[in-house]
């Protein structure tokens, strides 16, 4: 099978390799599409994200069709319409045309979405459903979000409007973005645009003058250090990025703060599959039931060392203009 590789010289390349055989428990999926994440290329760029490389075969979201199945298989059969979050599982590989992952983790794909939406839910989705679990949020908590307009953002937001909760503030930086997030329903007032507005005296404003009960960070950097200064004293932060500065970090020391760090990798270290399962069911049932969508997508291209580096590079620098890059692997067919 043909499949892009990551070399030891921190290189791309594509090559022919083996088609995986999958273990007893495992089914052998024909990637049809294959969604693209910033942690791609911080593994290539970050030496703490490479850990997480357990392959030369880059890519941890994917949807396909199931070619065969272990024998130990009772879920699924060959023909099955399928997707599935497999990085988190130490699989990485769906930048190719085939992928073996245990049957554990692997959801099927319903008719209302198409191949390419599939592909482009894992990752966002069970992130903002861990950061919405996590914080256990009551109707009367305030919170800033960095960011929004991403993918994890975007997501959060569609479940956290179905929830009816309406006090918080997002930051955005360009039209696109901002325009992205008026389409999901957030209000002109509480949306601030970084390039333009004084951050933190914005999101006070906009808050009553308070500080705010939560802060989602889903930037990292620079944006830590304003969330570390808009928290209230033992308010919330939840760190998506791993991106925090050593001045955020005392920051919040400082206030007392509450870290939810968000890891989907952290559940199976600790073998809890049914956490990847259930997580992407549970979405399938908002997707259907409630009025939260898919995300909006982009799909950059075919499997080609270009498509990658083009995805890697939109991603980098910010221009996915709140849509989700997916790659077309093959057809349905």
């Amino acid at each position: 099978m043909k499949a892009i590789i990551f070399d030891k010289r921190e290189l791309l390349h594509i090559e022919n390799i083996a088609t995986p055989i999958p273990k007893d428990n495992e089914l052998l999926v024909k990637i049809i599409a294959s969604g693209f994440n910033p942690i791609d290329y911080q593994m290539r760029e970050n030496k703490e994200e490479t850990k997480r490389l357990h392959s030369p075969v880059l890519g941890r979201e994917f949807s396909g069709v199931v070619t065969s199945i272990g024998k130990n298989v009772k879920d699924f059969k060959p023909g099955d319409a399928v997707f599935c979050g497999s990085g988190s599982m130490g699989s990485n590989g769906t930048y190719a045309e085939y992928i073996s992952v245990p049957e554990s983790i692997v959801a099927l794909k319903p008719d209302s979405l198409s191949f390419q939406q599939a592909a482009a839910l894992p990752s966002v989705g069970l992130t903002a459903l861990q950061c919405l679990n996590r914080m256990k949020l009551q109707p009367n908590h305030t919170v800033f979000i960095t960011g929004g307009a991403g993918g994890v953002g975007a997501m959060f937001i569609k479940i956290f409007l179905t929830k009816e909760f309406q006090n918080f503030v997002v930051t955005a930086g360009n039209p696109e973005s901002i325009a992205s997030l008026l389409g999901l329903g957030v209000k002109e007032n509480q949306i601030i645009n970084y390039h333009q507005d004084d951050i933190i005296n914005e999101a006070f404003a906009r808050n009553n003058n308070q500080a705010f009960d939560f802060v989602l960070d889903l930037v990292g950097n620079m944006m830590s250090e304003i969330a570390g200064k808009v928290i209230k004293t033992n308010g919330t932060y939840v760190d998506v990025t791993a991106y925090s500065t050593a001045t955020a970090r005392s920051f919040l020391f400082n206030k007392g703060a509450n870290i939810f760090n968000i890891s989907n990798y952290v559940y199976s270290l600790d073998q809890n599959y049914a956490y990847y399962k259930n997580g992407l069911n549970e979405l399938v049932n908002l997707i259907e039931h409630t009025s939260v969508t898919p995300p909006v997508i982009k799909i950059v291209g075919s499997l080609s060392i270009n498509t990658v580096e083009r995805a890697h590079s939109q991603m980098r620098n910010n221009q996915t203009k709140g849509k989700k890059l997916v790659m077309q692997v093959s057809t349905e067919k």
